[in-house]
C-alpha cells in the first residue's frame, strides 16, 4: 500500500505561484508513476500532469503546459507541482495519484490505484 499526502495549497492572486507537494509513505515510491489531478466544484476531475518513476518522463495537460511543471524530489518519495502564472480558472482541489505499473501517461482516473485527500488551491482575480 502507498499512502499519499498533498500539501502546499492556499490562496494566491492571479499571476502568482504555488508549489504543491505529494509525499508518499509505504512502499518504494520511486518506482511509481505519479500524477496530479484537479477538481473544481461541480466539474469532473481533470488530469493535470504525470511523471514516471525515475522522473525521466513527464506529460502535462494542454491547459497547464508552459505554466505548471511536475517533478520528483531527490529522495524520490515526494513529487512536486510547480504552478506559475496562476489563473482564477485554476481554482480547484488538487489531488495526487499513483500506480505501480510501468510508465504510461494515463490521463484517466482509472489509471491510478492510490489517491491522496487533496489540497485546495484558490486563485483570486
Amino acid at each position: 500500500q502507498v499512502q499519499l499526502a498533498e500539501s502546499g495549497g492556499g490562496l494566491v492572486q492571479a499571476g502568482g505561484s504555488l508549489r504543491l507537494s505529494c509525499t508518499a509513505s509505504g512502499r518504494t515510491f520511486s518506482t511509481y508513476t505519479v500524477a496530479w489531478f484537479r477538481q473544481a466544484p461541480g466539474k469532473e476531475r481533470e488530469f493535470v500532469a504525470t511523471i514516471s518513476g525515475n522522473g525521466e518522463y513527464t506529460y502535462h495537460a494542454d491547459s497547464v503546459k508552459g505554466r505548471f511543471t511536475i517533478s520528483r524530489g531527490n529522495a524520490k518519495n515526494t513529487v512536486y507541482l510547480q504552478m506559475n502564472s496562476l489563473k482564477p480558472e485554476d481554482t480547484a482541489v488538487y489531488l495526487c495519484a499513483a500506480r505501480g505499473s510501468s510508465w504510461y501517461p494515463s490521463q484517466q482516473r482509472s489509471g491510478y490505484d492510490y489517491w491522496g485527500q487533496g489540497t485546495q488551491v484558490t486563485v483570486s482575480s
